[in-house]
Formats: C-alpha cells, sequence, structure tokens
C-alpha cells in the first residue's frame, strides 16, 4: 500500500476525527461493535471498539487481505484509551531473512513468550488515555536477532478506545510533534501518558 510512497517522519493509518476514519482498515465484529463515539475525558471523537471475545472484535489494516502495508518507519505509536477490561493488538513485519513475524501484546498476559512466527509480550497501560510506543527494529532485533525491514499489518482488537495510529522514523519529543498527533486532555495533568512497550 504504502511501499512506492516516500516514507519520512510521521505516516498516519487512523485519526478518529478524519471523515472516514476506517477507509484503509477491515472490521470484524462478533458480540460488540466497533463505531465512533465522543469521549468524555478528551472531548473529541474516537473509535470505540467493544467485543465479549478479543479474537473476535478487531479492526485490521489494510483492509484488503492480499495486500501488505508496505510501510518502512520503525516506530508504531498508538493513542488509546484504557478501558480496564482486555486489550490486544498484533503487528506483522518482515524481517530481513525474508519472514513474517508477529508481534501481539495485551495487558493480560504477565510473560513475554517467543516463537519462531510469533512473539506475545505484556503490556501495561496507565488510567485514562496512553501513547504506546512500539519500537519494531528494536523487537525484531531483540526477539530474532534480525532486521527490521517493514511493517505488513496491523490489527488492533477489542477493547480499547483509538484516536490515532501512525508510525514515525523516530521518536518526537511533545514539542516536535504536529498539533494533531498530540493528545490534548481538557485539564492538563502532570502525569506523562507515554508507555513503551518492554
Amino acid at each position: 500500500m504504502f511501499k512506492n510512497t516516500f516514507q519520512s517522519g510521521f505516516l498516519s493509518i487512523l485519526y478518529s476525527i478524519g471523515s472516514k476514519p476506517l477507509q484503509l482498515w477491515d472490521k470484524t465484529v462478533r458480540n460488540g461493535h466497533i463505531k465512533r463515539i465522543t469521549d468524555n475525558d478528551i472531548q473529541s471523537l474516537v473509535l470505540d471498539i467493544v467485543g465479549t471475545n478479543i479474537s473476535t472484535t478487531y479492526i485490521t489494516c489494510p483492509a484488503e487481505k492480499t495486500k501488505t502495508l508496505g510501510i518502512k518507519l520503525p516506530y508504531l505509536i498508538m493513542i488509546v484509551k484504557n478501558m480496564k477490561k482486555y486489550f490486544t493488538f498484533e503487528v506483522q513485519i518482515l524481517d530481513d531473512k525474508n519472514i513474517r513475524r508477529r508481534f501481539r501484546a495485551s495487558n493480560y498476559q504477565s510473560t513475554t513468550r517467543v516463537k519462531p512466527f510469533i512473539c506475545t509480550m505484556p503490556m501495561r497501560l496507565d488510567e485514562g488515555w496512553n501513547q504506546i510506543q512500539f519500537n519494531l527494529a528494536d523487537f525484531t532485533r531483540r526477539a530474532y536477532g534480525t532486521g527490521y525491514v517493514e511493517t505488513l499489518r496491523v490489527q488492533l482488537h477489542a477493547n480499547c478506545r483509538v484516536r490515532r495510529v501512525y508510525f514515525s522514523d523516530r521518536l518526537y519529543s511533545e514539542d516536535e510533534l504536529p498539533a494533531e498527533f498530540k493528545l490534548f486532555l481538557p485539564v492538563q495533568s502532570k502525569v506523562d501518558h507515554r508507555q513503551r512497550v518492554d
């Protein structure tokens, strides 16, 4: 999808305020919903992904199963709200051995497990809104000893609220981020909501 696009800085694949936030995404819903609502904490439109079973309610990008994202930027950043329920997301990457590998992070797992094609790891979320920063190049090297080439697919499962999902070439400080990439909370607290997945 983005293979032939010049990639630097930021590349957004989901923005909840856009006219069609799920334009690039496919939805799967069973016993739940995926809809746009206004979040009271940030007074803004967000995507609400809720399901009784996290494995049957999710959004996946790109929408077509035969396509891949082809995003080479090594940082995946997601602005999501902790709904105090089970939540998981998955990223499929291609490494320099030409092997497709998946990273799955979830808030209900306590240990990291590395298998040949999938690495599952715990994710700790603060209360309220979080910025999840995922260094794909670092994870690929640490889990598999290989080099990160590109991201093929991103999948977000229930239960969470999403404001934005984007890739960047490096981690940017709050001052460097474009305004629409920042998370403005109406009452500015001194708490840093940025989370890294370790």
